[in-house]
């Protein structure tokens, strides 16, 4: 297929990109940032610098894709005034989308938050209704990052709706790769009592982009939603008893899958796209929670 992906310099952009390029997929590259005007390097993406709030821009971009991976946005809200990033990603996600849904676009990938649920970024804080938390966890946003995440994916409910295109949204958790493990991570493996809302869940970006490449590849009819996440949580600490200490009882614990669970459920992901995570914190971290000698990838230095 011939894929767009936008966000391309991001962390998730950049991996979804190579990813899809093993693949065997003709990938677009597109951002905020410029390009450089030098002779393209041996098996580098074509690039088209793009701004997604720009609906112009992404009208340019989208034409004669056959996929589109919006992963353009800001990607959390505490560094940027509530405006600037409630704009910058609702009108990304709706101008891309726009202009897929015109140029006749058959398959689109959102990439949503495991924050839309909202309890990440909450001026009165809740805690979830149940761990490991689902698609089918309510949606109670105050933050404009989730909401906007959120009113993402009604676009998508709106664009089945009205054309012939399939959406998946895809709500991962954390992003690591082998350049920020130790820095995020890292603190928690040796410590259980520092706290996530996420609770203590992580998504390696290599193990996400093969869930966005899957995304694009699917046939799946309408409108899907996906947690992806690792199917362990940082430190691989017994998930039922770190809850109970750390929270108490009032939140339900539903049945786990393994005893080191993660606090996102990926379940349906693996049922429906057939994601299956290869990666885990493990493979680049200690028991220390420092960098393993000789771990390597694209993010590397």
């Amino acid at each position: 297929m011939k894929v767009l992906v936008t966000g391309a310099r991001g962390k998730v952009g950049r991996a979804a990109v190579a990813a899809f390029q093993k693949a065997g997929h003709d990938v677009r590259a597109s951002d905020i940032f410029p390009p450089t005007f030098e002779r393209q390097g041996e098996g580098e993406a074509d690039y088209m610098q793009a701004d997604a709030t720009d609906a112009g821009d992404m009208f340019a971009v989208v034409r004669g894709a056959d996929a589109v991976v919006h992963a353009a946005a800001l990607p959390e809200p505490t560094r940027n005034p509530p405006h600037v990033v409630f704009q910058n990603n609702l009108m990304g996600v709706f101008n891309t989308l726009e202009a897929a849904v015109r140029w006749g676009v058959p398959r689109f990938v959102n990439i949503s938050s495991e924050t839309v649920p909202g309890f990440f970024f909450p001026e009165r804080d809740f805690l979830p209704d149940y761990v490991p938390v689902d698609e089918e966890h309510p949606i109670r946003t105050q933050d404009p990052y989730a909401t906007a995440k959120h009113f993402g994916e009604q676009l998508m409910d709106a664009a089945i709706r009205r054309s012939d295109i399939r959406a998946v949204s895809i709500r991962p958790c954390w992003v690591q790769h082998e350049g920020n493990y130790e820095r995020n991570l890292g603190p928690q493996v040796r410590d259980e009592s520092l706290l996530s809302p996420n609770f203590w869940s992580y998504i390696d970006v290599y193990d996400l982009a093969d869930a966005i490449v899957l995304a694009a590849e699917s046939d799946l009819p309408g409108h899907e939603v996906f947690y992806i996440a690792s199917p362990d949580n940082v430190g691989s600490r017994p998930f039922e008893e770190i809850v109970r200490k750390y929270y108490g009882g009032d939140i339900e614990i539903k049945p786990l899958d393994r005893e080191d669970a993660s606090g996102l459920s990926s379940k349906k992901a693996m049922d429906m796209l057939g994601y299956a995570p290869k990666r885990s914190w493990s493979d680049y971290l200690d028991e220390d929670g420092k960098l393993k000698p000789g771990v390597g990838g694209i993010f590397s230095g």
